[in-house]
């Protein structure tokens, strides 16, 4: 059987978890999956021959690729982040839960960081909807209400949508 390469991959730099990312994402959200891993083939800055250095691996469904490129200064920050729609709070919770319980860390209005340094946007899809809601009073109110929140509260979320706040 032939595999399909796909056109545009998420390409993500790693010290040298690289493989222990992609098992913790496989493990993690569902259509993940370690696809390969490449071992290098000669000694490289910050590794040696036989090392991990390309981690092949899917984030719900989505294609990415992990270097081991040894410690740089090139740092993960904000400006890149996955995005994760979900559909209830538990699911938001077991995200959440599992990104920040791992060594990870909280930020603001549903952002946190992998402990590899990573940003993901836990977002509810009720959230979505709350900001896109087409009355203008009713997206500030959903949007006041995020900026008070860590992990994003549904219930919070629904309470400001309907007028609450």
């Amino acid at each position: 059987m032939t595999q399909t390469i796909p056109k545009a991959t998420i390409c993500l730099w790693f010290d040298r978890d690289a493989e222990e990312a992609a098992r913790f994402y496989a493990a993690t959200f569902p259509d993940s999956a370690l696809r390969a891993m490449h071992r290098a083939p000669a000694d490289f800055p910050g590794g040696k021959e036989g090392d991990p250095l390309v981690v092949e691996f899917t984030v719900l469904g989505i294609p990415c690729v992990g270097i081991n490129g040894g410690p740089v200064p090139f740092q993960h920050n904000e400006s890149f982040s996955i995005q994760v729609g979900t559909v209830d709070q538990a699911e938001t919770d077991r995200y959440w839960n599992a990104i920040v319980g791992n060594g990870g860390q909280e930020s603001a209005c549903g952002w946190c960081k992998d402990r590899w340094g990573i940003s993901w946007q836990i977002t509810p899809f009720a959230l979505t909807q709350g900001l896109g809601d087409p009355d203008p009073a009713t997206r500030k109110r959903v949007f006041q209400a995020m900026m008070t929140m860590r992990k994003i509260d549904i219930a919070g979320i629904a309470t400001a949508r309907n007028g609450g706040g």
